[in-house]
């Protein structure tokens, strides 16, 4: 969509230095429902769009990503802070689950039913305008799990950025009409989420609301698409646990834990920052854990060898900072000093499961650790918490790793390893970390209502 010259606008902030590099409009109510107009106008001819060609479409769509992969990383590097490593990833992967996603409307299949009588057959309708609103910490790929499948499934999507971060969504935005997906699919809509994501949750047109960020906001999004019945799917706080047990390659687990907690400075919700470690090798894990956060490379984002960059405004800094006071600090790592938002990779020692750095979600480069017994009492320190998005175990039992990834109360595990994600198998939480599932092949369905049709064949 264009923007008039006179709205608002807000200034977009470099987090590695701190200054102010561009401005983007800032949308009001007006221009809000006048976008979810058009996507509500748009919907009738988009969902008649033969699935094959709807296909074509989110291919060539994916294509044109392809061909703005660096420009795309380059942009999230300037706007959030993001290693370049990291944000051509993040590029790569909006392209990939378009690719995912394609191969959808062809095969968006109904069931037939046995019946008395006639034929009953079922099909997935899609519900109409989908609102997305996207968080700062991954601009790129959380934006993208909405909107392809929404788009896959026949629905007209608009799109809110975070306020911090706009910068990759527009140019999204730019490269859906560029692809030739028809004028007032797919939107995006900057602005305030007071105005721009509130008016998602009110308007009667929109009748999905996917939503990524904190649990408080997330109630409250819910609570508001209540009065109309209104779908959501959210993806909320997590504090997730890194149990490490006694048999486990210890070598492996502590190399790999400093990624686990520190990637994106720790600004993910699927951050492993409680690390549980069995007593009997605790003090020889946290030997083992020093050198590799220590090595832990903290640089300009735009640095090819950079592993984590900054934080992404002075307000998170101040918040991650606070965790800080009073706690028992093991060791840090390294940190860039001058301009911008750095905070160097901090290891906390809990001494109880009550400490305020166990129990909270900081979204900062910190990881609490504490020790447990036995494998009852690492079940219940994981599950002891309001959250449950991710995890992981290390283990070298396979009747040990069954069990444990069965019981702990968490939507994404992993045994041996720390991934969370992959776009091609279902990612979302338990508990007070969300509802319903992104990515993978539960998600589609979720833009779909099922329509069950009765088709007598008379006397």
């Amino acid at each position: 969509m264009t923007y008039g010259d006179a709205m608002s606008r807000t200034d977009v902030i470099n987090p590695a230095n701190g200054e102010r590099f561009t401005t983007v409009p800032s949308l009001g109510l007006e221009e809000t429902d006048a976008a979810i107009e058009r996507a509500s106008q748009a919907f009738a001819g988009w969902r008649q769009v033969a699935p094959g060609d709807r296909a074509r479409l989110l291919r060539r769509f994916a294509a044109v990503v392809d061909q703005h992969i660096e420009e795309l990383a380059q942009l999230e590097v300037r706007n959030a802070g993001h290693t370049i490593g990291n944000a051509r990833w993040e590029a790569g992967n909006v392209r990939d689950v378009l690719d995912y996603y394609a191969g959808a409307p062809e095969r968006l299949i109904g069931r037939q039913i046995p019946v008395a009588g006639g034929v009953d057959v079922t099909f997935h309708e899609p519900l109409g305008v989908v609102g997305i609103i996207v968080p700062w910490n991954f601009p790129m790929p959380i934006a993208g799990w909405g909107f392809a499948p929404a788009l896959a499934a026949g629905n007209t999507v608009v799109l809110k950025p975070a306020e911090l971060t706009p910068l990759t969504a527009i140019r999204l935005g730019e490269l859906a009409l560029e692809a030739g997906l028809p004028p007032g699919v797919f939107q995006v809509l900057p602005g305030k989420g007071s105005v721009v994501g509130q008016r998602f949750v009110t308007h009667p047109a929109v009748r999905k609301v996917c939503f990524t960020g904190s649990t408080e906001v997330g109630k409250s999004i819910m609570a508001g698409c209540a009065e109309q019945v209104k779908r959501v799917t959210l993806e909320l706080g997590g504090k997730s646990a890194n149990i490490v047990f006694a048999d486990a390659d210890l070598e492996a687990a502590a190399a790999a834990a400093p990624g686990a907690v520190f990637d994106n400075a720790g600004q993910d919700c699927c951050a492993r920052s409680r690390l549980l470690v069995q007593d009997s090798v605790y003090d020889k894990f946290l030997a083992l854990l020093e050198p590799a956060v220590r090595a832990f490379r903290v640089l300009d984002p735009a640095d090819e060898s950079a592993e984590m960059g900054p934080l992404i405004s002075s307000g998170q800094r101040s918040s991650v900072a606070g965790y800080l006071d009073g706690a028992d600090v093991a060791f840090r790592g390294s940190a860039p000093s001058g301009g911008g938002w750095w905070f160097p990779p901090t290891v906390l020692l809990a001494h109880s499961a009550t400490d305020r750095h166990w129990r909270e979600e900081i979204f900062g480069p910190v990881v609490s650790v504490l020790p447990f017994r036995d494998e009852a009492d690492a079940i219940r320190l994981a599950n002891d918490t309001e959250y449950g998005l991710s995890g992981s175990l290390w283990t070298r039992d396979v009747g040990r790793a069954l069990r444990v990834s069965r019981a702990v109360e968490t939507g994404a595990l992993s045994v041996n390893s720390n991934s969370s994600v992959r776009y091609w198998t279902p990612f979302g939480g338990m508990k007070q970390s969300g509802l319903g599932r992104e990515l993978g092949p539960d998600a589609l369905l979720s833009f779909t209502d099922v329509k069950n049709v009765f088709f007598s064949m008379g006397d």
